[in-house]
């Protein structure tokens, strides 16, 4: 079920296209934390106020929606080892996820980690730098936690 769920979410939100907006080499807005497999806590977490003046969609296209930063609001820098790697937000308003992972590919979600949470899967995650916005659908800002894991949601 699981695989399932990472293939249709991975199928929906990836695409080729480029952010002109979005610029990874800005420092993020929340900070940055370099991971290791077997990182513990488990899930590592962040608090971010999600939101911004870009329509995510507007900007990258495909799956993406809400509204972000020109900035990051957070950078991982992964090392895989044998984990599916798990990003979401947990919110009580309505957010979204946008990730740039480190081969450049956009992913996007809006509502599959549930009550208006996104949640990305990479099944197969890369090494490297995964470039983290928690957007906000209808615009606004939310108080959102981001949770990093290897666990699940």
């Amino acid at each position: 079920m699981r695989l399932a769920f990472a293939i249709a979410v991975s199928a929906a939100a990836l695409f080729g296209a480029n952010a002109s907006a979005q610029n990874v080499s800005l420092d993020p807005n929340f900070g940055t934390v370099g991971l290791v497999a077997g990182f513990t806590p488990d899930p590592y977490t962040v608090q971010i106020v999600s939101g911004g003046n870009i329509d995510a969609g507007a900007q990258i296209g495909g799956g993406c929606r809400g509204m972000i930063t020109d900035a990051p609001d957070f950078r991982l820098e992964y090392q895989p080892g044998g984990f599916e790697l798990f990003l979401s937000a947990v919110s009580s308003g309505d957010t979204t996820l946008v990730v740039n992972a480190p081969d450049g590919s956009w992913h996007c979600d809006d509502d599959s980690g549930g009550d208006l949470n996104p949640a990305i899967i990479f099944a197969e995650p890369m090494a490297g730098q995964y470039d983290i916005w928690i957007g906000s659908f209808g615009g606004g800002n939310h108080n959102a936690t981001l949770r990093i894991s290897e666990l699940g949601f």
